[in-house]
């Protein structure tokens, strides 16, 4: 009985340090409706390019307009719609701290609960501030979460760089599957440092990625700051793969909360 109660007692100091070491640098909890608060939040607007629909040949517009991307309810909705605007068949938002919350290493924490269906390709990503090494992918990308429609449930957790890139297929990529992550919120989050970023989904450790001796910035441009960006991407060459239901739309990512710990 003393040797079990020894173990539960380590077990919660040890619980307990893990979560007073960690220091709530930025947070937005989604509790005002309306807009998403413009002290933290901005926006990429448009298709990236003509034609090029962000590199990746998607199909939405990014609006900032309510319809696309409001908090109601507690919670932040980005909304993928099926509405020709601007020659693009449809509309969605790219939210971005860029600017106004931009961080080197920690942990960052998104609660969100996903789209569904062919065609939907909601993402929760890093992009660097600065582009310290140049465009992409030499600066490096990290993807939190990405899902795609057509392979209902499974979560990719992926970093991209000039070395290992989705171009050349050596993306350094994690899989988990979870089933309802269209129907129920659940936790994404990395945990970054000098030498590693760890991959989780709620409390779940599925994919790490470290930097080995002697990397350089063509393997490991994680030394510079990066701001988070949510965005519903509809079609494009991964998402659309399998082509697009037209009779799913609207679709929703709700985000109850985003918080970055030092």
């Amino acid at each position: 009985m003393k040797y079990t109660c020894l173990l539960l007692f380590a077990a919660l100091v040890t619980s307990c340090g893990k979560t007073t070491d960690r220091e709530l640098v930025w947070s937005d909890e989604f509790n005002t409706s309306g807009a998403p608060d413009s002290a933290k939040w901005d926006y990429d607007l448009g298709d990236g390019c003509p034609n090029c629909g962000w590199g990746n040949n998607e199909q939405q517009l990014y609006t900032k307009n309510p319809a696309n991307v409001r908090i109601e309810n507690g919670s932040l909705v980005i909304e993928a719609r099926k509405e020709e605007m601007n020659g693009k068949p449809y509309t969605s938002t790219r939210l971005v701290s860029r600017k106004k919350g931009d961080w080197l290493y920690g942990r960052v924490e998104v609660k969100a609960k996903l789209p569904s269906g062919k065609g939907t390709w909601p993402a929760i990503w890093m992009l660097p501030t600065e582009w310290k090494y140049g465009g992409w992918p030499a600066s490096g990308e990290i993807d939190i979460m990405e899902h795609v429609g057509f392979d209902p449930g499974v979560i990719h957790g992926t970093l991209h760089t000039e070395t290992y890139n989705f171009q050349k297929q050596t993306q350094r990529e994690g899989k988990i599957t979870i089933s309802d992550c269209m129907s129920a919120f659940h936790l994404y989050a990395i945990e970054w440092t000098p030498e590693r970023i760890d991959f989780y989904v709620d409390e779940t450790l599925y994919h790490t990625v470290s930097k080995n001796q002697g990397d350089d910035y063509k393997a490991w441009p994680f030394n510079q700051k990066f701001h988070l960006i949510l965005n519903i991407a509809v079609g494009g060459n991964w998402g659309g793969q399998q082509g697009i239901d037209d009779s799913i739309w609207p679709q929703k990512m709700e985000v109850d909360w985003v918080r970055i710990y030092r």
